[in-house]
Order: structure tokens, then sequence, then C-alpha cells
């Protein structure tokens, strides 16, 4: 007669087993910062053209471009196109946008401090990624040159 025996999960199975987990659920981690950070700069670039767009419909409806610009809440309210302009009136990361009057050609601006350094941020790693290229590129044709 055969005894069929169970064998169990040691300690140490189960420790590598939760490693693991935390390992890959540390790597996803890091790289949804980035997607997070995408997600915030889109919503921002829809909220600002979306402001500007509807602020200047009531600016073409007769309003006055100095309190539009002052009083962009009350506006936005009124033009029911807004279901929560509290909301709309915030950036991706929270914070309230900057609108003011200007002259030709957009007539009101509206800016985010936060998408402001968010686009500074971009453009520094993308400058960093193409000096990088750019000096790896060198040490390439550096090399061929030594080889012929």
């Amino acid at each position: 007669m055969q005894i069929l025996q169970k064998r169990a999960i040691t300690l140490l199975e189960i420790m590598i087993v939760i490693f693991l987990i935390g390992l890959i659920g540390g790597v996803m981690g890091y790289n949804m910062k980035g997607s997070l950070e995408k997600g915030k700069a889109f919503k921002t670039e829809q909220a600002i053209n979306q402001i500007r767009d509807i602020l200047l419909l009531e600016y073409a409806n007769g309003g006055d471009l100095t309190a539009i610009a002052n009083n962009p809440k009350i506006f936005l309210e009124n033009s029911g196109l807004v279901k929560d302009v509290d909301a709309l009136l915030k950036d991706g990361w929270g914070q309230p946008f900057k609108i003011v009057k200007q002259e030709e050609p957009t007539l009101i601006k509206v800016s985010s401090h936060e998408y402001d350094n968010y686009k500074d941020r971009v453009k520094a790693k993308e400058e960093k990624a193409a000096k990088a290229s750019e000096t790896q590129d060198t040490n390439n044709a550096q090399t061929t040159t030594k080889k012929t």
C-alpha cells in the first residue's frame, strides 16, 4: 500500500513569494508615477483650453474682458457649459489657475504654475537625453575611426 505524503509550503517559500510580489509592486508603482504626471498634465491642458474657450465665448456675447478675467467663476457658472466650476478652475495638481487679461491674439491667458514646472522638467529631461545620445554618437564615431 502506498502512503500519500502531503508536501507543506515552507516558510522560506512563502517569504520568497512575498518578496517577489513586493518587488513587482514596487516596479509598477515607480512606472506609474510618470503616467500619473502625464495624466495631470493632460487634464491641465484640457482645462486650460476649455476655460479659455468658454471665457472667450462670454466675451463674444458682450461681456467685459476685465470683469471676465477678474471673476471667471461667475462667467463659467453663467455659461451653463460647466458642471463643476470649482473643479475646472484647478489644474491636475489641485492648484488654481491664473487667469489674466491679455492683449491680442488670445485676449485671455490661462496658466498653471505646476504645469509650467512640469513642462520645464520634461524639456530638461529631453535635452539631457539628446545630449547623452549626442555624446554616445561622438564616442561611437571616435571608436570607429580608431579601428580603421
